[in-house]
């Protein structure tokens, strides 16, 4: 009798104890919220709902969605980001370090996909792709039509490793048909790494990725081998990435277990980053080269190797982001890169700009600061954050805020309008006249044995008397002065270097011309 009661009243006890284990773990899990409520629909999904039941017309409602999620992040930070399902792949290729594809480099040309590089030992280079094809279709889609962008150029190009694209090319006015093996196809985040004298190395990196820090060590050894002691690290124009990539290579500066960086935010407890393991650069002079367009992961790494003393920042105040950002992706493919907490330099310093005017007003103080190589003066710095300022062991004085402040200031040349420059130099019918030139005399520069022979040896005056006389460059040509014109040649004889020896010929010319390259070899040999 005692056993059929206990099988009777046996259901209702165990759900009564699952409903209090629910209970509990759910308030362990959250202690703030009410029993039940995750099912509690928010006032926007109501309103969403609505217009999917209700609305007069077919809506698009993954759009709206999007749309109202993009303006929900607008109104946290500039660094918090919504990334719909179609745009986050390539937001992740591009910190990925590699991406799937044929292995090219193209521009377009009056509406004409032309390969101005291809990978070695890539797939196209397999399949017998060479610079100078023009691709007129792959598989079945027309290439060649007015408007044509390199978005539409990378849909069909990039695709699933060992897929195939069909090209039809033109190839010195034949029509070919190559068939290339799509691949995984590397991107490395080292531009250039070369000495720049018998005992200094050069090494530029162009952002974070995946496999930054280990390609940073290929190029740091290769370097110590050709005799390195004094290095010049160069991270202008660099916007950051993965944060733990900046810790490993500061690692390689820094002795014992010192700090490297730390952060914090409302919700994020405090993480402290240090130093693990004996680095491969601990002694020998160093400069780390900085603008206006270094940040975040490269202020992570300025900063603490100035608050440490151990390198010498030259060049111009960076762009000022201290923020972490963690990424959630969504049910749909979506994701949220979410600012989650702000890191701190060893001595405590948020590098962290203000962005209380809004995401328009923050990024246009940048431009503004990139037009005019003005820098923020310490008296505004320590009046905008209240007078914090710290000291290092060396005796120098940082402060907080607005980026990392170099101790070398190399300025803009304000005489020249560098935008106006960037613009001729990246116009089409310039870039199309270089690439020309460079097929035209191919042979010529081949016979270069190397970047220094052709820097040294090599004169654009003729090429630049050429530019000159073609229609549509030389419209632009008439509006720059004497100063610029030297400028825009220096840029062009690189991009020039760029076709024959990518872009480490590209930044060892530009280089040999340039003032915060010439400052960091002057400090350093002094």
């Amino acid at each position: 009798m005692g056993n059929k009661k206990l099988q009777a009243w046996l259901p209702l006890l165990l759900s009564l104890v699952m409903v209090v284990g629910l209970f509990f773990g759910y308030k362990l899990g959250s202690k703030n919220a009410s029993f039940f409520s995750s099912n509690k629909r928010s006032s926007l999904q109501e309103a969403l709902d609505i217009i999917k039941t209700r609305y007069v017309d077919t809506v698009q409602s993954a759009n709206l969605e999007g749309k109202a999620l993009q303006q929900i992040m607008n109104e946290l930070d500039p660094h918090s980001v919504y990334f719909p399902p179609v745009d986050l792949k390539e937001a992740n290729e591009d910190l990925a370090g590699n991406f799937e594809g044929i292995g090219v480099e193209f521009n377009i040309f009056n509406d004409t996909v032309n390969i101005v590089y291809v990978i070695p030992g890539g797939p196209s280079e397999k399949a017998g792709l060479l610079i100078g094809d023009k691709v007129i279709k792959v598989n079945d889609s027309l290439l060649t039509y007015k408007g044509i962008t390199g978005d539409v150029v990378k849909k069909h190009t990039r695709g699933k490793a060992n897929s195939t694209a069909r090209l039809q090319v033109l190839r010195n006015n034949k029509a070919i048909t190559i068939q290339v093996s799509r691949g995984n196809i590397p991107v490395t985040s080292i531009d250039a790494a070369y000495m720049l004298d018998k005992t200094t190395g050069y090494i530029k990196l162009n952002k974070f990725t995946e496999h930054s820090y280990e390609e940073f060590m290929a190029a740091l050894e290769a370097l110590k081998n050709k005799g390195m002691m004094a290095l010049v690290y160069d991270l202008r124009g660099n916007g950051g990435g993965f944060m733990n990539e900046a810790v490993d290579m500061v690692d390689e500066f820094l002795d014992g277990d010192k700090l490297i960086v730390y952060t914090e935010g409302l919700n994020s407890k405090k993480r402290e980053y240090r130093c693990k393991r004996p680095g491969l650069f601990e002694k020998g002079k160093l400069v780390v080269l900085v603008d206006e367009l270094s940040a975040s992961a490269s202020e992570v790494l300025a900063g603490a190797l100035q608050d440490w003393c151990r390198a010498t920042v030259i060049g111009r105040r960076t762009f000022g982001k201290g923020l972490v950002q963690e990424q959630y992706l969504l049910q749909d493919g979506a994701a949220l890169r979410l600012t989650i907490a702000r890191y701190y330099t060893p001595l405590g310093r948020s590098i962290q700009r203000s962005y209380a005017k809004g995401k328009k007003v923050y990024m246009d103080e940048m431009w503004q600061r990139f037009n005019s190589g003005e820098m923020i003066s310490l008296d505004s710095l320590k009046s905008h954050h209240g007078g914090k300022k710290f000291t290092t062991h060396c005796h120098d004085t940082l402060y907080a805020g607005d980026g990392i402040t170099p101790t070398v200031f190399i300025p803009l040349d304000t005489s020249l309008t560098h935008q106006h420059i960037l613009q001729i130099v990246n116009s089409e019918v310039v870039t199309k006249v270089i690439y020309q030139y460079y097929l035209q005399h191919r042979q010529q520069l081949d016979g270069y044995k190397s970047s220094q022979e052709f820097i040294s040896q090599f004169n654009t005056a003729a090429m630049w008397n050429t530019m000159q006389a073609i229609e549509g460059v030389s419209s632009l040509l008439k509006s720059v002065n004497a100063k610029e014109a030297t400028l825009l040649q220096q840029r062009i004889k690189a991009l020039l270097a760029r076709y024959r020896w990518r872009n480490a010929g590209y930044f060892e010319t530009l280089n040999a011309e340039d003032p915060m390259v010439t400052k960091a070899l002057a400090l350093i040999n002094n």
